[in-house]
């Protein structure tokens, strides 16, 4: 049975998740220069959702930045340079370590171009999930049941995925790539942030 929590502005005090937590964020936007970040979910693996809501113009979030920033801990996202800049332009932390399912279905299911996480769960564990909700209103101080529903739904499958999308990396050859990229990933959040987000820096 699950057991999620609901936090305002930070994780308290002495919450242990655990060495891999998926990370999710809901903002305002796709714009991480415009867009603010309302709500970010962890989850352990186990089933279970912190909900942390951030409140507008919250700069600080001590615990969710030691957690983001914890060497000892890997942060699994879906599609994680978003996440990624956009934490980093709330809190001024950088991610990492980092695995991103995306990069990783990217690099294993090359027979596709289907990589969101709806298409990718459908596929590889058989599971499908609403999202309809996708955008909502996050902003709102009141965020309703169905959205949170919605939230937990984007983390709490990252760990299984991670599990079978590593699986196919190593039968294809491709894990040290893959490694690789997540290595680079912050970095290239930040190039984002810092306004190379439509850039190719590696083009002629």
């Amino acid at each position: 049975m699950s057991d999620n929590r609901f936090f305002k502005n930070d994780l308290p005090d002495g919450i242990d998740l655990g060495s891999e937590v998926a990370i999710d964020c809901e903002t305002m936007g796709l714009d991480p220069n415009r867009d603010r970040l309302c709500l970010v979910q962890l989850s352990d693996g186990d089933g279970n959702v912190c909900f942390i809501q951030i409140g507008p113009g919250q700069m600080e979030a001590p615990n969710l930045c030691a957690l983001l920033a914890s060497p000892d801990i890997l942060k699994l996202f879906h599609f994680g340079r978003f996440d990624i800049a956009i934490l980093y332009h709330t809190f001024k932390v950088l991610c990492s370590p980092v695995y991103c399912t995306k990069i990783a279905s990217k690099l294993a299911r090359t027979y596709t171009d289907r990589h969101g996480l709806k298409d990718l769960l459908k596929e590889v564990l058989g599971l499908d999930i609403a999202k309809h909700l996708q955008s909502s209103d996050w902003g709102s101080p009141d965020l309703t049941p169905a959205q949170l529903e919605y939230a937990a739904s984007d983390v709490i499958y990252l760990h299984r995925l991670k599990r079978e999308l590593d699986i196919r990396l190593k039968r294809e050859g491709r894990a040290a790539l893959a490694e690789a990229c997540f290595g680079f990933l912050p970095e290239r959040a930040i190039l984002d942030i810092s306004g190379w987000r439509d850039v190719d820096i590696f083009a002629h």
